[in-house]
């Protein structure tokens, strides 16, 4: 395995890992907001990843056998909660709003095993960087 595909696989990496973190965000600031329906509902978002292991299965977005892509944005199954809240000018003909189905602890755990697996990446990046160096060392000597 080349230099250039330990750098393209942590890079697809570190991609996937800021894409999770970015649907993390969204359902956190989306995490108060309630609707007048259940399909209406705001459903927390994940992204779906997909290892890429074979030639057949690269594109130009993630061109490394090894790394790993978004195949989709995929809707949390969970139910949204319904609330009784008849006071609220989104409230059902019953007197019901239908909040998110984000959970703030789960979103949190989701948030610190991507944050971390985008720092071991960021590792694996640094550590090859500095076997070439230290190659490119040895070939002066």
């Amino acid at each position: 395995m080349s230099m250039d595909n330990i750098f393209g696989i942590a890079g697809t990496a570190l991609n996937a890992q800021l894409t999770r973190m970015n649907a993390t965000a969204s359902n956190l600031a989306n995490a108060g907001t309630v609707a007048g329906s259940e399909k209406d509902a705001f459903r927390a978002k994940r992204p779906v990843f997909k290892a890429l292991v074979d030639e057949q299965m690269t594109n130009a977005g993630a061109s490394y056998v090894g790394g790993v892509k978004i195949d989709r944005m995929a809707d949390d199954t969970a139910p949204p909660r319904r609330v009784s809240d008849p006071k609220n000018p989104l409230a059902d003909e019953q007197g019901y709003v239908y909040q998110t189905n984000v959970s703030e602890v789960t979103e949190m755990v989701e948030m610190m095993a991507a944050a971390r697996s985008y720092q071991n990446n960021v590792e694996v990046i640094n550590t090859a960087r500095q076997l070439m160096m230290r190659t490119l060392d040895l070939t002066k000597a």
